[in-house]
């Protein structure tokens, strides 16, 4: 798989990531740990490099993901992230310089390590100044316990001041062919400061696959029961864009997922999407998206096609969308 850097960092990873999140929360229920740490392996084994985690996932997601990669430990990124209440996402905020202490040390033992390559605020805390954060993290830097410092859903200011601090290295963000925000402003004060960017749910939380249908019932414990954007009404309108994508897929003899993950490729090279997956059939399909080449024209008729569709519904419930700095 072909690599890029994480902005001006010096941060190599594979162009596209593995994000591991579904494997235990958020999307019904958790995957067989002998499977998705199999899962894990054959995405090492294929050339993906950065694998994401976080506290708020869940103590096993950490345990699952240092785990599977114990035996390439060296050849690999570990991502984690702290910033809630006991690690419980729905418990509110707390990014003080004591609790990233307290989850580094845990997040090192779990992922069975002695650094966490990339340690994210996962989500900004109102409460404790960016600077207060971002000097914490430099002394865990100093101390050899982190080597780089990411932020998560953090806006323009945010990510000035904390890279004042500690430059840097990552801003994670939803970011896809159906959720595009981040162009305004985040993308613009990346580039301009050197930072890498890492979008997740780059697949529209599997609706941009062209797999969810107007039908699909979700599991009980499927976060995608209680979005905006996935309520009946708002999916039938949404259709329109995996038709959309579908025509195009089919001219470059490409699967919808591929092409949707080209196409953030194709954006900025400095941008790596994590995907998640518990299947080895679409880990496979996901990480193909690295040598599907979109030309000028192919990214102009893509343009025009989403011009044309105006989705429906927003992305996140106002509880959560109270969480994103901006």
């Amino acid at each position: 798989m072909n690599k890029r850097e994480l902005g001006t960092s010096g941060l190599e990873v594979s162009s596209i990531g593995l994000g591991c999140m579904g494997m235990t929360f958020g999307y019904g229920p958790a995957a067989d740990t002998g499977e998705a740490t199999k899962l894990i392996r054959a995405a090492a084994e294929r050339g993906v490099t950065l694998f994401d985690s976080a506290e708020a996932y869940g103590e096993a997601n950490e345990k699952l993901v240092g785990e599977a990669l114990a035996p390439v430990r060296d050849q690999v990124v570990l991502a984690t992230k702290f910033g809630f209440k006991d690690g419980n996402s729905t418990a509110g905020l707390d990014s003080r310089p004591e609790r990233i202490r307290l989850v580094a040390e845990q997040s090192l033992q779990r992922m069975q390590t002695d650094r966490i390559d990339l340690f994210y605020q996962h989500r900004v805390d109102p409460s404790v100044p960016i600077e207060e954060v971002a000097g914490t993290v430099r002394e865990l830097i100093q101390e050899g316990k982190v080597k780089h410092f990411g932020l998560s859903e953090a806006g323009a200011d945010i990510i000035r001041r904390a890279h004042a601090v500690q430059p840097v290295t990552a801003v994670q963000s939803e970011y896809s062919m159906w959720w595009r925000e981040p162009e305004q402003v985040i993308l613009p004060t990346l580039e301009e400061l050197g930072i890498g960017f890492v979008p997740f749910s780059p697949l529209g939380k599997g609706f941009l696959t062209g797999t969810i249908k107007e039908d699909t019932k979700f599991a009980e414990n499927d976060i995608r029961n209680v979005l905006p954007r996935f309520e009946d009404e708002a999916r039938q309108a949404n259709l329109a864009l995996i038709a959309l994508i579908g025509d195009i897929a089919e001219a470059k003899q490409a699967t919808q997922a591929q092409v949707a993950i080209a196409w953030l490729l194709a954006q900025k090279p400095w941008i790596t999407p994590i995907p998640g997956t518990t299947k080895l059939h679409r880990l496979e399909e996901n990480i193909g998206a690295d040598n599907v080449e979109l030309t000028a024209q192919d990214l102009q008729r893509i343009e025009t096609a989403l011009s044309e569709v105006q989705i429906k519904g927003e992305r996140y419930t106002a509880q959560q969308q109270s969480t994103v700095n901006r």
